[in-house]
């Protein structure tokens, strides 16, 4: 049965180009990168409005299922998940989740100017980026958008990872993402060096990996498929150290994990979950917490397309996503969670120490709060080296934000007792990057983060 709901909020007249989120990030950046920044604000752009689920065009509801699907089978589906984790603090539960099975591409290109390596960026708008224009890479593309599925122009860059010849690959793997809220999602992540002179497009930038790397603690910048596809790079040269397990231990720690793991899903009608409630603007859940299903209208400049209508996962809260980090014999490790999401592919993978919205716990048992939460949220600012709001993907989530946090800790303490909890080293999560489905995409921002903070990615820009 259908509920009413209050009128959403209508479009408004575009802001004046001051108050544009786009030029109050640009005024936060050094000079001529500010200047570029606010240039490509005024190129492209997307306006976002509310409509009613009804309202969706070259969308429908399944009149079987309650889904929401796209008329041509392109681009990805809001179905439902049942979920069973009898070893976990909630055994059952059911939500709405996204199932986009192709495989997208993301991609970044890189020149050596002057012997200095610079990767070339793009200034992207998405529908969900609460602050406009982020960083993206040089091709942040579904194989709906680069097959042209929505009828619009060809994605720009393309054609240099379209087989690449292998001395020219720094890194190609796919890649999972969110496992909460996406349904066995994959992204090829690639990183593709070339000598060739490449027009340099508007919106588009070559900037060297430190000043990219910076950009990350200059708040909502640096977009989620940049930070990930930066984690993919190969690991910084200089000594390894000695870490506290051998990469045989964490992979047998993570194969026992995975082998354990009770977890079990299967796919079932959107319509009739138990606990959520389809109204006029909204599938939310009766709790008032987790996440909202809504639909927009985008309106946009500079886009393969102009105007469009989606469905769009809204998070309630602000998450927060925290690396504890010590040194062991004088090598920083962080520690990672061993973590089975119910959309994931192959079980669990590593994910970050904390990986949360706090205020979802308020509606949940009391063994279900997260271990080491507490730790994080009550850290003293001089344990705290780098704290950052990050949104995740802007395609199809609207304004999902996440508090990023690497916060250190006086030795190896008794954080591994928990059994699902290992210290690795950055070189470790980076041999492990090699391959799909390891790490998960909080902890490969989180690793990006890290990578800012020493080192020659936080060198000279």
């Amino acid at each position: 049965m259908r509920a009413s709901a209050p009128a959403a909020p209508a479009l408004v007249a575009p802001a004046p180009a001051a108050d544009r989120p786009a030029a109050r990030t640009a005024a936060a950046l050094p000079g001529g990168l500010g200047r570029w920044f606010a240039e490509a604000g005024e190129r492209a752009y997307t306006r976002t409005r509310r409509i009613p689920l009804d309202a969706l065009d070259g969308w429908h509801t399944d009149p079987r299922t309650g889904d929401l699907v796209h008329d041509r089978g392109a681009f990805f589906t809001v179905g439902g998940l049942a979920v069973s984790a009898p070893d976990g603090p909630v055994r059952h539960w059911a939500q709405p989740i996204l199932d986009q099975p192709e495989t997208g591409i993301l991609g970044l290109l890189v020149k050596d100017f002057g012997g200095r390596p610079h990767v070339l960026v793009q200034a992207k708008p998405e529908p969900g980026n609460a602050g406009g224009l982020q960083l993206a890479p040089t091709v942040q593309a579904t194989r709906s958008n680069f097959t042209r599925a929505h009828g619009g122009r060809t994605v720009p860059y393309l054609r240099y990872f379209h087989q690449p010849p292998s001395r020219r690959l720094v890194a190609d793997v796919r890649q999972s993402e969110q496992g909460a809220w996406f349904y066995r999602k994959r992204n090829r992540n690639m990183i593709v060096r070339t000598t060739e002179d490449v027009e340099v497009l508007p919106g588009h930038r070559w900037m060297t990996l430190p000043r990219v790397h910076a950009l990350l603690a200059a708040g909502d910048v640096v977009n989620m498929d940049a930070r990930s596809v930066l984690a993919c790079l190969p690991p910084p040269p200089g000594p390894a150290g000695r870490a506290a397990h051998s990469g045989r231990e964490i992979l047998c720690w993570l194969t026992d994990v995975r082998s354990r793991t009770g977890l079990r899903t299967r796919p079932v009608p959107l319509r009739g979950l138990p606990g959520w409630h389809r109204t006029e603007y909204a599938i939310g859940h009766a709790a008032g917490r987790f996440f909202d299903i809504v639909a927009v209208e985008v309106r946009a400049r500079g886009r393969e397309v102009r105007r469009w209508t989606q469905p769009m996962l809204r998070p309630r809260g602000t998450g927060v996503i925290a690396f504890l980090l010590t040194r062991i014999d004088g090598v920083p490790h962080v520690l990672v969670h061993a973590a089975a999401e119910p959309g994931g592919v192959d079980g669990a993978e590593l994910s970050a120490t904390v990986c949360c919205t706090p205020e979802n716990y308020d509606v949940l048992p009391p063994g279900a709060r997260p271990r080491f939460l507490d730790e994080v949220l009550n850290a003293p600012p001089e344990r705290v080296l780098f704290d950052a709001l990050l949104s995740e993907e802007g395609g199809r989530f609207h304004h999902a934000l996440n508090r990023y946090l690497i916060v250190s800790v006086d030795g190896p303490g008794p954080y591994e007792d928990a059994g699902d909890h290992r210290w690795v080293t950055e070189r470790q999560l980076s041999a492990l990057l090699r391959h799909s489905h390891y790490v998960t995409v909080q902890a490969r921002t989180l690793l990006t983060c890290l990578r800012s903070l020493t080192g020659p990615y936080g060198g000279q820009k």
